[in-house]
């Protein structure tokens, strides 16, 4: 075993952490208590790159229950929580991240973990299947497969498959049902007001909030923002979408003409420059913003450090920037995802049915390998269902099943 974390005697907190989810994930629980005694992953090597906080390191023990050997680092340098990495290393993984690591230091993680040369793959966003592909192909032949977890992630899976570049098969975890209906809309709508309101401290009633893509998740921020009594304002490049947010009872218009009026913005898009130079210039003073989506380009961070006369820190994970014009605009988190880098992430029962699905397609790459035709893979309508019926009774909750009757009515 090896490891490279800040600090091993962190590990009482961060275990107390993973034993809080533990309580609160049925499903995860049933897998480990299942995994335990069929070891589906015996022999096999795992490489997992997700933000490291307690629910993905109880994700981690449980693959770990059903035999993987694993190495684990984290997807974004401010999501890593030192005493839980500390936690996971102290229960015997292979771990290799560490809370606001440099550019170069999440690079080196991010190699360490594949030079273990990983059978399957567990990923967010796409760094690791990038780096497999572009420094490590030689150990290509060992992947099985891998899944992918966020939109951002499969935009880039897409992308390499078009072009050919692709070498292993990879589910789309995300466009599950199970994944994306839950954790997109109600895991991003919560998380991210929680990590916005313990990191400001201010009220959001009565406040003009901007929220720039009505995917998924932009839905659950919106419907959120409506929640907490703010007046919401929806951006969008996807005229069904936006007539998605109309309908739902927003106000749509141009970011440009948002910028304006808004008191919160809050990117989730998956795109960059979504909040450019030109959208600054003509923001309040006092305007709050950050970004929801994967990578830290969706606020232009980068010239709005060039054209600011004066920066400073205003609070933890708040930095005040002042514009020409002389209003100061304050961007939480550094422009990287606010609910994991200024919070703890999607709640626990959320994540519970994604990681679920994650556990489960890793197992499915394993009892399929080498029957794979196509490089990227839904995830099976049998593991879908599967997670919801038992999500469903944990719930106490019961459904109608179609009679025979009624099951040849709808095939006629």
């Amino acid at each position: 075993m090896s490891s490279e974390i800040r600090n091993i005697e962190l590990a009482e907190s961060g275990e107390k952490k993973i034993e809080w989810v533990k309580r609160n994930c049925d499903l995860l629980r049933m897998l480990e208590e299942e995994f335990s005694k069929t070891k589906p992953f015996a022999g096999k090597k795992v490489a997992l790159s997700v933000h490291l906080e307690a629910k993905t390191a109880y994700l981690c023990k449980v693959l770990a229950a059903g035999g993987a050997e694993m190495y684990v680092t984290g997807s974004n340098p401010l999501s890593t929580q030192d005493d839980v990495a500390a936690a996971l290393v102290a229960a015997g993984l292979n771990v290799y991240a560490w809370y606001n690591a440099t550019p170069e230091e999440y690079e080196a993680h991010i190699r360490r973990v594949l030079e273990a040369g990983p059978n399957i793959i567990i990923d967010d966003g796409g760094d690791l299947v990038h780096m497999m592909h572009t420094e490590f192909t030689d150990l290509i032949p060992n992947v099985i497969g891998g899944c992918e977890e966020t939109t951002t992630g499969i935009i880039r899976l897409e992308a390499m498959d078009k072009a050919g570049k692709l070498k292993f098969p990879m589910v789309r975890v995300n466009n599950a049902d199970c994944k994306h209906l839950f954790d997109n809309r109600y895991g991003t709508g919560q998380s991210v007001w929680d990590g916005i309101n313990r990191t400001t401290n201010l009220i959001v009633a009565g406040k003009n909030v901007v929220v720039a893509g009505y995917g998924w998740c932009g839905k659950g921020v919106a419907m959120r923002a409506k929640g907490l009594g703010a007046k919401v304002f929806v951006t969008e490049v996807d005229p069904i979408k936006a007539i998605e947010a109309v309908m739902d009872g927003f106000e749509v218009m141009p970011m440009l003409e948002a910028a304006k009026i808004g008191d919160f913005f809050v990117t989730v898009t998956g795109c960059d420059k979504v909040i450019d130079v030109d959208d600054f210039a003509v923001m309040k003073d006092g305007a709050i913003l950050c970004n929801a989506g994967h990578f830290d380009c969706e606020i232009n961070m980068a010239d709005l450090r060039k054209i600011a006369v004066e920066s400073k820190e205003m609070r933890n994970n708040i930095m005040g920037y002042k514009l020409p014009g002389g209003q100061w605009i304050f961007v939480l988190a550094e422009g990287r995802l606010v609910n994991l880098a200024a919070g703890d992430g999607h709640p626990a029962e959320i994540m519970d049915m994604s990681f679920a699905i994650q556990a489960l397609s890793a197992k499915y790459l394993v009892e399929n390998a080498g029957k794979m035709d196509n490089m990227l893979i839904d995830v099976p309508v049998e593991v879908d269902r599967d997670v919801a019926e038992r999500k469903l009774a944990f719930m106490g909750k019961e459904i109608d099943t179609l009679t025979e009757e009624q099951i040849a009515y709808l095939n006629s």
